[in-house]
């Protein structure tokens, strides 16, 4: 298993900083063949975390993943999972 990781950390108060690591790495991960990214958007109040979330339901972004496993232990982080090559 291939993984790469975003953490929203640094960047959490730019909107369109956020939208584009986001966007960055969903397409990176479909060009590269990368099976998983993990986005850390922290635990927070959970506003992020719902950005996030939201982010990967429009349309054309939920097509390019098989699914999303956001971690019932670890609420800090979303894992989008990829069909491998």
């Amino acid at each position: 298993m291939t993984l790469l990781t975003l953490d929203l950390h640094p960047i959490f108060r730019n909107q369109r900083a956020i939208d584009l690591a986001l966007r960055d790495v969903i397409f990176k991960a479909v060009r590269t063949g990368e099976t998983v990214v993990e986005i850390i958007p922290g635990k927070g109040s959970g506003r992020l975390r719902s950005q996030v979330m939201a982010f990967l339901g429009q349309k054309h972004i939920r097509k390019l993943y098989v699914r999303v496993d956001s971690g019932t232990a670890n609420t800090g982080r979303i894992q989008v999972h990829f069909k491998g090559r």
